[in-house]
C-alpha cells in the first residue's frame, strides 16, 4: 500500500516522507532501502517510523510539506483534516469502509460464496475495503448462510508462513479484543453467531472466521467497520430493498454485486454510493481504474490517472504577442 503513495508522488516529482503505521514498519524500510539500491537520489524517500499522535501529527502540520496523503481510519482521517485546514494544504484521505456484497438469487450461487468468502476473510477482514455486509435476498438467504458458514468453517488459520494457512493472525491481541467485542456486542443485539466468535488456536492473535446472522442493518454489527473477520449477513426483499441496505451507511468505499442480469448489475452499480464496485468478481483493485471512497471513506482517487493530477498544481500563464502596447483609456 505504500507503493500506491509513493508511485503518483515520485512520478510528478515530489519527495516523499512516509511514516508507516508503527506496528508494521519493516517492509517500507524494505522499499527504502531497495529504492537506494537501485540508484534513488539522496531525500527522495525518506521514511520515518514513529507514532500518529505526536510525529504523525507534527509531520502534517510542518510547513515543509505541501500535501498529506492518508490512509487509515476515519477517525484519524477527520483530525488530519483538521491539522491541515491551518495551514492549507492538499490533502487525500483513503479511510474506513463498511462495503456490501449483495448476492442476488439469479447469481451464481457457488461463485459468489466462494467469492464472497475471500472478501471479507482475505487478509482476515484488516482491509478497508472488505465485504463485510453480505446481503442476501431472502429466497436465498438460509441456504446461502448454512453454506456460507461451513465454507468458513473450513478455512486453516495459522502461521503465515505455512504454505497450508489460509488466513493468518489479527495485528495485535489487543486489536482481537476489540474484534471480539463487537461480536459480543452484536449477540446482545439479537444477532446469531453461526459460525466463529471465539479466538483462534496458537501463539498469535488469531481469531476464527465469524458469520453472524439474523442481523438487521441499524445493529452496530452491520454500521461500525471492525476491521477483523467477522461478517453479517442481511436478508433483502428486492433490488430496490438491497441499494436502501447497501447505501444507509457512513461509509462508500467498495461494493460488489452478484447477479445473472448484466442490466441489472449496471443498474445497482450506478445506484451505489461507492467509489468502486465490482460486478461478478470479488476484486477491488486493479491499475488505471480509481480507488477511492465516497462519504466517510474518504475522497481523492488512487492507482490511475487521476492520481497524478493530485501531485501536480495547475498554472495559467497569459502571455501577450501584439506588437502594440495596451492602452485602453487612451493615455
Amino acid at each position: 500500500m505504500a507503493t500506491w503513495k509513493l508511485s503518483p508522488a515520485l512520478a510528478a516529482g515530489c519527495s516523499v516522507v512516509l511514516k508507516p503505521d508503527p506496528q508494521t514498519p519493516l517492509s517500507v524500510l524494505r522499499v527504502a532501502e531497495l529504492a537506494t539500491e537501485v540508484g534513488f537520489p539522496a531525500g527522495a524517500i525518506n521514511v520515518l517510523p514513529a507514532d500518529g499522535p505526536t510525529t504523525g501529527a507534527y509531520l502534517v502540520k510542518h510547513p515543509g510539506v505541501d500535501k498529506v496523503a492518508f490512509t487509515g481510519s476515519t477517525k484519524t482521517g477527520g483530525e488530519i483534516m483538521r491539522l491541515c485546514s491551518d495551514p492549507i494544504k492538499r490533502l487525500t484521505l483513503e479511510l474506513g469502509g463498511k462495503s456490501p456484497n449483495i448476492v442476488f438469487a439469479d447469481a451464481d450461487v457457488d461463485d459468489a460464496i466462494a467469492s464472497s468468502v475471500w472478501s471479507i476473510y482475505y487478509s482476515a477482514g484488516q482491509s478497508c475495503e472488505a465485504r463485510s455486509r453480505v446481503l442476501v435476498e431472502a429466497s436465498l438467504y438460509d441456504d446461502f448462510v448454512a453454506r456460507f458458514a461451513d465454507y468458513a468453517k473450513q478455512l486453516k488459520v495459522g502461521d503465515p508462513l505455512d504454505a497450508e494457512t489460509q488466513m493468518g493472525s489479527l495485528i495485535s491481541a489487543a486489536h482481537r479484543d476489540r474484534v471480539h467485542s463487537f461480536v459480543e456486542r452484536g449477540i446482545e443485539e439479537g444477532a446469531e453467531v453461526v459460525t466463529g466468535g471465539v479466538f483462534g488456536d496458537g501463539k498469535g492473535a488469531f481469531y476464527r472466521p465469524t458469520v453472524l446472522a439474523k442481523v438487521d442493518n441499524a445493529m452496530d454489527v452491520a454500521q461500525e467497520e471492525i476491521f477483523g473477520p467477522v461478517v453479517t449477513v442481511i436478508p433483502f426483499e428486492d433490488e430496490k430493498d438491497a441499494i436502501r441496505i447497501a447505501n444507509d451507511v457512513k461509509y462508500g468505499l467498495m461494493a460488489t454485486v452478484w447477479t445473472g442480469d448484466p442490466a441489472r448489475g449496471h443498474r445497482v452499480a450506478r445506484a451505489i454510493k461507492s467509489g468502486m464496485v465490482g460486478i461478478n468478481t470479488p476484486f477491488t483493485a486493479f491499475p488505471g481504474i480509481p480507488f477511492g471512497g465516497y462519504k466517510q471513506s474518504g475522497f481523492g482517487r488512487e492507482l490511475s490517472i487521476e492520481t497524478l493530477e493530485l501531485y501536480l498544481e495547475t498554472k495559467g500563464v497569459l502571455f501577450s504577442t501584439s506588437p502594440k502596447p495596451f492602452n485602453p483609456f487612451g493615455l
